[in-house]
């Protein structure tokens, strides 16, 4: 028998996380025990209201299956249990812990990958006047961060970034909208955004509304985060979009963010690896896909104001890792 144990925490910010849809002060994840051998491993999702998830139904769906998760389920029998989400995610990425603990190797040694010395990560710039941005993206550049990650809601669009962009202009920006634009007047700001030298626009419409990028001509790549969870949306995005944001809590875990980057390179996406705001056990299970990503968004432990032990070692704009 396979022990298991789940539940919830809460991890204070340091700073309001705020972003189109509201604000937060802390990060609620759920955790997922194994122990098998006398071998214990961990995995973590974080419950987005977004897809109408909360701590208690992504921990009840969890509690679903437990029964199979003690008699040794394994990952491929996971993926047609539960649905692609926060849940699946926990288990799935506490299952891969537990086979590559098992083997006595590193996640990125099991899954065959060689990770980096260091990874380049997004830092965040959060919704705010555009002064208070400026002044954050001028601190992060100071810091050390060269990739900045505006999130932006329908508000004072140009206002905020021109105040970024002359705050910190040698910066790579990319922006986020969080769904929170309308397709009309979108083209103007596209070519706003490319004027002011910005990489990358990420889902500026609501998911529902893709259909208005077709043959919408646009000067700068849009990326799709809210339109994207699993491998069977990308027929859907293709024409629309020309990145996915893979995110594991939006994938149900590594095993389904594996395909999807697999098959989003075949049908020529560019990729983006994104998170949740979250501990450093969710982004150590996301680290076997860094090696492939044009962006990495990977900064959610570095908004809590403790992170789980033992922690992941940031410094603004990098992860810093051991070679694996």
């Amino acid at each position: 028998m396979r022990s298991v144990k789940v539940y919830d925490e809460t991890w204070p910010l340091h700073t309001p996380f705020v972003i189109a849809r509201g604000a937060r002060s802390e990060a609620r994840v759920v955790v997922v025990e194994l122990e098998e051998d006398g071998v214990k491993a961990v995995g973590e999702c974080t419950p987005y209201p977004r897809y109408g998830e909360s701590e208690a139904s992504v921990i009840a769906q969890i509690m679903t299956i437990l029964p199979q998760l003690e008699n040794r389920l394994t990952r491929e029998e996971l993926q047609t249990l539960l649905p692609a989400g926060a849940a699946r995610n926990a288990v799935d990425c506490a299952l891969w812990d537990l086979e590559a603990r098992r083997q006595g190797i590193t996640l990125g040694q099991y899954v065959g990958v060689t990770l980096p010395a260091a990874v380049t990560t997004a830092q965040t710039v959060v919704i705010g006047t555009p002064e208070q941005m400026a002044a954050s993206a001028s601190a992060l550049w100071e810091a050390g961060a060269r990739l900045l990650k505006v999130k932006l809601d329908d508000h004072l669009i140009s206002e905020r970034l021109v105040a970024i962009r002359a705050a910190a202009p040698e910066a790579t920006l990319i922006v986020d909208a969080n769904e929170a634009w309308q397709s009309e007047g979108l083209a103007a700001r596209c070519q706003l955004l490319a004027d002011l030298g910005v990489a990358m626009l990420e889902q500026p419409l609501p998911a529902g509304d893709d259909a208005a990028l077709d043959n919408f001509i646009h000067p700068l790549p849009i990326c799709a985060d809210e339109s994207c969870h699993t491998q069977r949306d990308l027929a859907a995005l293709a024409g629309r979009y020309e990145m996915v944001n893979i995110k594991l809590d939006k994938t149900g875990g590594l095993t389904e963010a594996l395909a999807l980057a697999r098959a989003a390179r075949e049908q020529g996406f560019g990729l983006m690896l994104g998170c949740m705001i979250c501990t450093s056990r969710a982004i150590a299970a996301a680290l076997p896909l860094v090696g492939e990503v044009r962006f990495a968004d990977l900064d959610g432990p570095t908004w809590l104001a403790v992170d789980v032990e033992p922690a992941l070692q940031f410094t603004p704009g990098q992860l810093h890792l051991s070679v694996s």
